[in-house]
C-alpha cells in the first residue's frame, strides 16, 4: 500500500489560507454508495487501495452517497492508512433518519442503507450532521466540511427557505465555529451550480468550493471559474487584489496592487492597456504612491536590492509576473516618480 513513485497526482495544492494541501487528483466516493450499480465491500476497499497506490491523498465523501453507505465504506478503508498522510472531506445539509417508506430508487442508489434524508442547513443541523459523519467514518479528524447541494438545481422554489437556514438560521455560523475551534481545517460548498458559490462568497468567508462536473465544469468547460475569480478578488479579506488582465502577453500590461488591509473604497481600478498612464492616473486620484517594476536591463543585482528597499519603505506586497510591466501602489502620500527595478523580485 505504498504510493507509486513518480505519480503525476502527488503534487499538492493549498486549500484556503492555512497549511492544508490536497493532491491534484482526488477520489470521489459516490460509487462506493452504489451510484448506478452496487459494489461489494471488497470492491470498495480495492477502489480506495488502487487510488492510494496511484498517489491519491484526497478523499471526498458525503452522507448522501448511498444514504450513509459511502461514509461507512470509506472510513473502513482509510483506517488502514496513516491519518496524517491524507486529506478527508465530507458534507453537511442532510440529516439521516430511519426510512419509514419504501425506497423507490429515484436518487440513483443501488441497494442503499435503510435511511432517508431530511434537509437541514441550520446551525444545530450542521453540527449534528458533522458529529454523525465522524461516527460513521470512525475518524474524528475531518479536514474539510462542505455544505451539500444548496441551490436551485436541488431545491427549486424551496431554495430561499434553505438559504435562510444558512444565513439566518446559523448554518454559516456553525461552519465558522467548527473552523475556529480547529475541528475542521477548511469549509466551503459542494454544489451543482456556480451561481450559489458566488452568493455564498458574498455572505461568508469560504475556503473552497466543489462544483459537480456535469454542470458545466470539467477539464474542457471552465466558464464558471471566470465569475469566481472576480468574486474572490472582491470578497477575500487579506488576500492579494489583482486588477487588470492577468493573461495579457503584450508588453506594457499593467495592474495595481494595494497594500494588505486597504479599504475596498481605496482599491484602484484600471483596465489592462499599453503603458502605465491609466493605472498611474487611477492611483494618483486616490492618493496612492506608485512604483514601476520593469523587466530586463543591466545591473540586475542593484535593481533587485532597490526593489526590495522600495517594498520595505512603502509596505508593498509581492506581485509576481513572468515578464512585462507591473505597477504597484501603496497607501500614503502623493504619487512619486516611478522607479525601475527587476521584475518579480520582491
Amino acid at each position: 500500500m505504498t504510493a507509486t513513485n513518480g505519480s503525476k497526482v502527488r503534487p499538492r495544492r493549498r486549500v484556503g489560507r492555512g497549511a492544508l494541501h490536497v493532491t491534484g487528483l482526488g477520489l470521489g466516493t459516490a460509487p462506493l454508495g452504489g451510484l448506478y450499480r452496487d459494489l461489494s465491500d471488497e470492491e470498495a476497499n480495492a477502489t480506495v487501495a488502487a487510488a492510494w497506490d496511484a498517489g491519491v491523498r484526497y478523499f471526498d465523501t458525503a452522507p448522501h452517497y448511498g444514504n450513509t453507505k459511502a461514509e461507512h465504506r470509506l472510513g473502513n478503508a482509510l483506517r488502514h492508512y496513516p491519518r496524517g498522510e491524507y486529506v478527508l472531506s465530507t458534507k453537511v445539509g442532510r440529516r439521516f433518519v430511519p426510512r419509514t417508506t419504501p425506497y423507490e430508487g429515484k436518487e440513483g442508489w443501488q441497494d442503499p442503507l435503510p435511511f432517508e434524508a431530511i434537509y437541514d442547513y441550520t446551525r444545530d443541523g450542521i453540527l449534528r450532521s458533522f458529529e454523525d459523519s465522524q461516527q460513521r467514518l470512525g475518524i474524528i479528524d475531518i479536514d474539510i466540511l462542505l455544505v451539500h447541494d444548496i441551490g436551485r438545481v436541488t431545491h427549486g422554489e424551496h431554495n430561499p427557505h434553505y438559504w435562510r437556514q444558512l444565513t439566518e438560521g446559523g448554518g454559516f455560523r456553525a461552519l465558522d465555529e467548527l473552523r475556529s475551534a480547529g475541528a475542521v481545517k477548511a469549509v466551503g460548498l459542494g454544489v451543482n451550480e456556480g451561481a450559489v458559490i458566488l452568493d455564498a462568497m458574498a455572505e461568508f468567508d469560504i475556503d473552497c468550493a466543489l462544483l459537480a462536473g456535469r454542470y458545466r465544469y470539467t477539464l474542457l468547460e471552465q466558464r464558471p471559474l471566470a465569475g469566481m475569480r472576480k468574486a474572490r478578488r472582491q470578497h477575500s479579506v487579506g488576500r492579494r487584489f489583482q486588477l487588470g488582465h492577468s493573461g495579457a502577453r503584450r508588453r506594457g500590461r499593467s495592474e495595481i496592487q494595494l497594500r494588505r488591509g486597504a479599504a475596498r473604497s481605496d482599491r484602484a481600478r484600471c483596465a489592462a492597456g499599453s503603458g502605465v498612464s491609466r493605472p498611474r492616473r487611477a492611483a494618483r486620484r486616490r492618493g496612492l504612491a506608485v512604483s514601476v517594476c520593469a523587466s530586463g536591463g543591466r545591473h540586475r543585482a542593484d535593481r533587485r536590492a532597490q526593489c526590495r528597499r522600495i517594498a520595505r519603505e512603502r509596505g508593498v506586497v509581492r506581485v509576481a509576473r513572468p515578464r512585462g510591466l507591473v505597477v504597484r501602489a501603496a497607501r500614503g502620500g502623493p504619487a512619486r516618480r516611478p522607479r525601475a527595478c527587476a521584475r518579480g523580485l520582491i
